[in-house]
């Protein structure tokens, strides 16, 4: 079956059959193309692939069979027009903006973001004279608040790490319409599998597929996600000239990712609810921060614009930063690592590890306090997590 009659096929469906293209070898599994350069016929030839005259493949910095099949299948599960993988989560970001922005624009964000993505902010494109002003990401009316004439682009993780915060994506999207501004939204935490961000009026999705994508920890890369001109033209040729490229091998482990990404983000969400609820009834546990909870308080946007709250957990313990990382030292089953979205639980303290890097201010302002606890719930028998947590909350 082809792709164009998959397109009209179940999520499931396409994450497991999508844009594979067998060889003469009728291998089953999609093959890896470990190789930097292509061949042609003649000269005639490779002046028309070069040209764009004809298709084909020229290098693999930018055209990769293998880095293709994964861009094609996760276009499809996000409802876009065009994929670009690139190295890492962040060189996604950042061949974002380096395509889409320039000097003397600006971008809204909000305060809710992974350290590196204020670093990036607040560093790097500060220097390229771009400049970046924060806002709660809850709030239309601070959104609304800070837009300027230059502004070009707004930017949001939603679930937000490690607060759990969401956004009115929709909302967000009429504002962005508005001010001819790009609404750009990592997806990271639910991937399409638990939203959909075009779908909402997003023009831009962001991926780490190191995380959930994969959903075991074996290789780094990024995607970005939208419709063609954005996306399969100027990211790409972004790509293409400065290079943060994902390599054959990445993309056929995250495409191997893709096939079971349903039935995780189920699961991972499953656990997930029971660990936030067993962890909202402790003595000494005094805040969760969980979409999938009543107590939430955009408990409701998240049931509207998800199908399922996911498997990170943000909680509070009694005291400060001693009292935390007793917690983190006293566990004996789960994985003491910054890393998320694996099979393997995971914890990390974020104010000492992801969000580290920027000022106390920021971490002030973003809720990161010393006493916050991130879990990635896994897929271990649910009841072995919450007695390891009893023990180190003990």
């Amino acid at each position: 079956m082809d792709n164009k009659d998959l397109e009209t096929k179940g999520f499931d469906t396409r994450a497991v059959r999508y844009a594979q293209q067998r060889t003469g070898e009728r291998e089953h599994s999609e093959p890896v193309f470990t190789t930097s350069s292509y061949v042609f016929d003649s000269a005639a030839h490779a002046a028309a692939v070069f040209g764009g005259e004809q298709k084909g493949n020229i290098y693999s910095r930018f055209s990769n069979p293998t880095v293709t099949a994964f861009e094609k299948r996760l276009a499809s599960l996000e409802g876009g027009e065009s994929c670009v993988a690139t190295s890492s989560g962040m060189s996604a970001i950042l061949s974002t903006i380096m395509a889409l922005l320039q000097s003397g624009d600006h971008l809204i964000a909000s305060r809710s973001l992974f350290g590196s993505t204020i670093r990036l902010f607040d560093v790097y494109l500060k220097k390229f004279g771009i400049e970046t002003s924060y806002v709660t990401l809850s709030s239309m009316e601070e959104w609304q608040a800070a837009v300027r004439p230059n502004t070009r682009m707004l930017f949001v993780e939603t679930p937000s790490n490690p607060l759990t915060e969401i956004c009115d994506i929709a909302r967000l999207s009429v504002l962005a319409q508005r001010h001819n501004a790009i609404l750009v939204v990592d997806n990271c935490f639910c991937t399409p599998a638990l939203q959909r961000p075009l779908q909402l009026g997003a023009n831009i999705v962001i991926h780490s597929a190191t995380k959930y994508l994969d959903g075991q920890g074996r290789a780094v890369g990024g995607a970005v996600i939208g419709n063609q001109e954005q996306v399969g033209n100027q990211i790409f040729s972004f790509l293409r000239t400065a290079g943060p490229t994902m390599s054959p091998f990445n993309a056929w482990i995250f495409s191997r990712g893709l096939e079971t990404l349903s039935l995780r983000m189920k699961a991972h969400s499953e656990s997930a609810i029971q660990m936030a609820d067993w962890l909202s009834e402790h003595p000494r546990v005094t805040h969760v921060y969980y979409p999938g909870l009543k107590t939430h308080p955009q408990y409701a946007l998240a049931k509207k614009q998800q199908s399922a709250a996911g498997g990170i957990i943000g909680f509070k313990v009694d005291g400060e930063q001693e009292a935390a990382w007793k917690v983190v030292d006293g566990l004996k089953l789960m994985s003491i690592t910054a890393n998320l979205g694996d099979v393997k639980t995971t914890i990390t303290h974020p104010a000492t590890t992801t969000h580290h890097r920027i000022t106390a201010e920021q971490r002030a302002c973003s809720g990161i306090t010393d006493n916050l606890l991130r879990i990635s719930v896994g897929l271990e028998t649910i009841d072995d997590l919450i007695d390891d947590l009893d023990r180190a909350l003990a």
